[in-house]
């Protein structure tokens, strides 16, 4: 049997999705958002970075291409049944892992009480299998939001002015990280590609070939669907917390 079957499914009742750009999440992990959401959970993004720098376009500015981008990712959001996406507008290629940015995901989890946190593997530099070098951004907004989930958000006198401003410490239940080449855990998520696709439409400013994008993540919701008996499953490094 595949180890990674021996989880129990997830069903939260509020998820928080960070992760460093729009279209982050909805290209690694909209199908299972949508998948939660459907199952009655509502589903918040947290965006680390304003996307100011996502374009080849020459007559664009950064300020133009910020306000398209949350438009998109607000619609996007919408498309796959979420509530609210909140942005933190960091410049975007220039994130870090600092303590400020752990404290505004701590203040995010600590507000929204997600038992379930997805975010980006921040130990993946590279595949040689997709020819991919993963964004320096990708890898802090991973690493971040790990040490914010633990323990920033979980213990009082961490940040004491964010329990003093109310916001009451959280522990979160299990962390999700996002990742396409060895995930131990599996969502299926054969009902919900459509919404996937339906929401990575709306980001027109990043996308201008829709029929590869969806061949491409189709085949690759596939093959990792067929290591777990799926049609199509999307796959994550999963982490149980204790409470």
């Amino acid at each position: 049997m595949d180890k990674t079957r021996v989880f129990e499914e997830l069903k939260p009742k509020v998820v928080l999705g960070v992760a460093a750009h729009p279209d982050d999440l909805d290209f690694s992990s909209s199908a299972t958002m949508a998948k939660f959401a459907a199952d009655g959970a509502k589903v918040y993004y947290l965006l680390l970075t304003d996307g100011s720098k996502g374009s080849d376009d020459r007559s664009v500015t950064s300020e133009e291409l910020v306000e398209i981008r949350h438009n998109e990712q607000r619609a996007a959001l919408k498309a796959i049944g979420g509530q609210e996406v909140t942005f933190l507008d960091y410049p975007d290629a220039y994130l870090e892992v600092t303590m400020e940015l752990k404290k505004q995901i701590a203040a995010e989890i600590r507000k929204r009480k997600p038992d379930v946190v997805v975010t980006m593997d921040p130990t993946l530099v590279y595949s040689i299998e997709r020819g991919f070098i993963n964004h320096s951004d990708h890898r802090a907004a991973g690493q971040a939001t790990i040490d914010a989930v633990f323990p920033i958000a979980r213990d009082h006198l961490t940040f004491p002015e964010l329990y003093e401003s109310g916001l009451e410490p959280h522990k979160v239940k299990t962390l999700l990280l996002t990742n396409f080449d060895n995930p131990t855990y599996f969502v299926d998520v054969s009902q919900t590609m459509d919404k996937k696709f339906a929401a990575l439409r709306e980001h027109a400013s990043q996308i201008k070939d829709m029929g590869m994008v969806e061949d491409r993540f189709s085949a690759m919701a596939k093959k990792i669907g067929e290591r777990a008996g799926y049609t199509y499953a999307e796959g994550f490094i999963r982490l149980d917390l204790p409470l």
